[in-house]
C-alpha cells in the first residue's frame, strides 16, 4: 500500500467496546468499524511499538545499563586544541568520533597508529563544528597518548567545481572511515548546509559526501593532513520516493510542522566485493512515508489485534499524536560504484515510524555469520510511553544478511541505556561498536560530557567498554572499562 504524499488529516477512525461477562469479570475489547485498518511492512523491518514499550522494563538490568564512571578521573584531550574566530589558540570539544576502520570493521593500523575522526569545535561557539584527526600508536592506550593532526579539510575546500551542495557548507557532521586496498585512506561524512545561494537561512541541508584524505609522516612520531582528493557529494536523499528529501521537509514548512529530516552519519560496509553506505535517513512517499495514516499501519505496532487496537487508540489521544505522526525515521543504504558514486538506491534496513524521528549513528559489521546493525537514539525523541527525557540508548538488530531481514537484539531491540543528566560530567552518548579480530566481545565507544557545561571540563573521549555478542544477545561485561576512547582489546 503505497501512500504519495503526507497526510494531513487523520484518518476516520471509530471504534465500538464490547462488554463481555464470564470467568474471570467483565472483559473489554476495542472492536474496529470503518477503520482504514492495514498491515504494509513495504518490505523491511520495523522497530515496533509493543517492542520499544517493553524497554523501559528491561533498562535497569546490568546486562544493559553503560557503566558508571569515575568522574574525578576523566580527562580532557590534552592535544585537542584548534582556534575560534578571532584565531585564539583554544581548548576544543571533542564529541562524536569514529575510528579508521578496515573492510571488515575492526580498527585498521595505519602504519602503526589508529586514527580516529571525531567532531570537535570551541565550547563557546555551538556552530562551531569540523572534523579532527586525531593518532595513537597502536601499542598505546592512555588518553594522553592521542594526537592532534588538526582539522580534515581546509575553509577552502568545500569549493569543489560543479559540486551542487559543498560551496554552501557551514559545517562537517559525523560519518565513518575506511582504509581502502591501496591503503588510502577514505572518508565519509555528512556536508551540513545552512545557508542558501543568496546567504539566506535554509531548511539545514544535509548531504552523504566523500573524500581521500591524504596523510604524510614529516617524521617516526607524527602524522600529517596533506589536504584531501576526491571530495565530492555522494547522496542527496534522491527523489523522495524511497528517502525523504530537503524539499519534502521544505514543503512540510520545515521544523515549524514539527518534523525532522535526517540524512546524516554514513557507515561504509563491503559485502562479497560490494561496497554500501548504512545511514540515517526518514522514509519516502513509497515505503511508508509519515502522516496520520501511519496510526493505521499494524506492521509499526506489532502484538496483537486488540494490542494494535488499543494503542493505537491511546496515541490518537495523547499528546504525542503530532510528532508520531511525523516519526518516521530510517536506517538507508545505497550501494556504490568503485568510484564511490551511487550505483543504486536500496529499501531502508530498518525504520521507526511512529515511534521516534531521528535513529542516529548507523552501525553494521559482520561477526560469526551474522550481521549486526545498530543505531543511537534519544528518549527526548521518542513517543513511548515510560522512557523519558533523560533516556539515551543504542538500539541493536541481527539478521543473515547484510540486506536483512533484520530482527531485534534482546528481543526487543536494547543493547545500552543511559539515563543520568545531560549537565552530569559522566553524561555519555554516541555509542559506537568496534568488533574485534577474534572473540565475541565489541569495544564500545562514545563521547563524554556534553559542550559548553562546564569552564575546565570539556567534552571528551569516554572510557570505553566492552559488550558481549552471542548470536542475539547481547550483555556490557561487567568491570570492563577501559581507557578513554581505546579502540581494541589486544594491541
Amino acid at each position: 500500500m503505497n501512500f504519495k504524499r503526507l497526510t494531513k488529516k487523520a484518518a476516520a477512525v471509530t471504534f465500538s467496546t464490547a462488554i463481555l461477562v464470564g470467568a474471570g469479570g467483565p472483559k473489554i475489547f476495542a472492536q474496529e468499524m470503518n477503520s482504514g485498518d492495514y498491515k504494509e511492512d513495504f518490505g523491511f523491518a520495523h522497530i515496533t511499538r509493543a517492542d520499544m514499550l517493553k524497554i523501559p522494563g528491561q533498562q535497569n538490568s546490568p546486562q544493559f545499563k553503560v557503566p558508571q564512571f569515575n568522574a574525578s578521573a576523566i580527562k580532557n584531550i590534552n592535544s585537542a586544541k584548534g582556534y575560534d574566530k578571532s584565531g585564539n589558540l583554544i581548548d576544543l570539544d571533542v564529541w562524536d568520533s569514529w575510528p579508521l576502520q578496515n573492510a571488515d570493521g575492526t580498527a585498521a593500523n595505519y602504519h602503526g597508529y589508529h586514527i580516529v575522526f571525531a567532531l570537535a569545535g570551541d565550547p563557546k561557539n555551538s556552530d562551531d563544528t569540523s572534523i579532527y584527526l586525531f593518532y595513537q600508536k597502536v601499542s598505546d592506550t592512555s588518553i594522553d597518548s592521542w594526537k592532534n593532526a588538526g582539522r580534515v579539510f581546509k575553509d577552502s575546500d568545500k569549493f569543489v567545481p560543479n559540486d551542487p551542495y559543498l560551496k554552501y557548507q557551514t559545517q562537517e557532521w559525523s560519518g565513518s572511515a575506511t582504509l581502502t586496498k591501496e591503503g588510502q585512506v577514505r572518508l565519509f561524512y555528512t556536508d551540513y548546509s545552512g545557508t542558501t545561494e543568496d546567504g539566506g537561512t535554509d531548511a539545514g541541508n544535509q548531504v552523504i559526501t566523500t573524500a581521500q584524505v591524504n596523510l604524510s609522516q614529516p617524521d617516526a612520531a607524527t602524522l600529517k593532513v596533506d589536504g584531501v582528493s576526491d571530495h565530492k557529494s555522494v547522496f542527496d536523499g534522491g527523489d523522495g520516493t524511497v528517502y525523504q528529501n530537503i524539499q519534502q521537509f521544505i514543503d512540510e514548512d520545515k521544523w515549524i510542522s514539527g518534523d525532522n529530516h535526517t540524512l546524516r552519519d554514513p557507515h561504509y560496509v563491503e559485502d562479497k566485493g560490494h561496497k554500501y553506505l548504512v545511514f540515517e535517513a526518514n522514509t519516502g512517499t513509497t515505503d511508508g512515508y509519515q502522516g496520520d495514516q501511519s496510526f493505521n499501519n499494524k506492521a509499526y505496532y506489532g502484538g496483537s489485534d486488540v494490542f494494535f487496537q488499543n494503542e493505537k487508540n491511546k496515541l490518537l489521544q495523547s499528546p504525542k499524536k503530532q510528532i508520531a505522526s511525523l516519526a518516521n525515521g530510517a536506517l538507508g543504504i545505497v550501494e556504490l560504484n568503485d568510484d564511490y558514486t551511487v550505483k543504486s538506491v536500496m529499501k531502508p534496513l530498518i525504520a521507526s515510524n511512529t515511534v521516534t524521528d531521528e535513529i542516529e549513528r548507523a552501525n553494521i559489521f559482520k561477526m560469526n555469520d551474522k550481521w549486526y546493525l545498530f543505531t543511537d537514539s534519544r528518549g527526548s525523541k521518542m513517543t513511548i510511553d515510560g522512557i523519558n527525557d533523560k533516556d539515551v540508548y543504542m538500539l541493536g538488530f541481527v539478521a543473515d544478511s547484510l540486506k536483512g531481514p533484520f530482527k531485534p537484539l534482546n528481543e526487543t531491540g536494547l543493547v545500552l541505556n543511559m539515563n543520568l543528566d545531560p549537565a552530569d560530567l559522566t553524561f555519555t552518548y554516541s555509542h559506537f561498536a568496534i568488533p574485534q579480530p577474534e572473540g565475541n566481545n565489541v569495544v564500545i565507544t562514545s563521547y563524554m560530557t556534553n559542550r559548553g557545561f562546564y569552564p575546565d571540563k570539556h567534552s571528551t573521549f569516554a572510557p570505553s567498554f566492552l559488550l558481549n555478542i552471542k548470536g542475539s544477545n547481547t550483555s556490557v561485561v561487567q568491570n570492563s572499562i577501559l581507557e578513554q576512547g581505546q579502540l581494541t582489546i589486544n594491541q
